[in-house]
């Protein structure tokens, strides 16, 4: 059975800090390219940020880039996801999803960026 458990969101002041994370069962993660997505109330789900399968080569969005910080451990088969610097408008459930020969996602966890 696959699962995608993401953990760690919360409610976060303007300037802070959050990490959140992404374990992963059922299937050979480290065949598995991993992403985070979001979606904001009233907005299309978008990408946040992506890693590959060894972890060689990371992707950000522009908005996130130099904020966020995508990792990955694949002994412990988790998928990391850093914010730092966090504004109002990182307000959104975050998805974690698992990209390779089939497409997986989780069930997302909400962060709210609010003084």
């Amino acid at each position: 059975q696959v699962q995608l458990v993401e953990s760690g969101g919360g409610l976060v002041q303007p300037g802070g800090s959050l990490r959140l994370s992404c374990a992963a069962s059922g299937f050979t993660f480290s065949r598995y390219a991993m992403k985070w997505y979001r979606q904001a109330p009233g907005k299309e789900r978008e990408l946040v940020a992506s890693i590959t399968p060894i972890g060689g080569s990371t992707f950000y969005a522009e908005f996130v880039k130099g904020r966020f910080t995508i990792s990955r451990d694949n002994a412990k088969n988790t998928v990391y996801l850093q914010m730092n610097s966090l504004k109002p408008e990182d307000t959104a459930v975050y998805y974690c999803n698992a990209l390779g020969a089939y497409n997986y996602w989780g069930q997302g966890t909400q962060v709210t960026v609010s003084s």
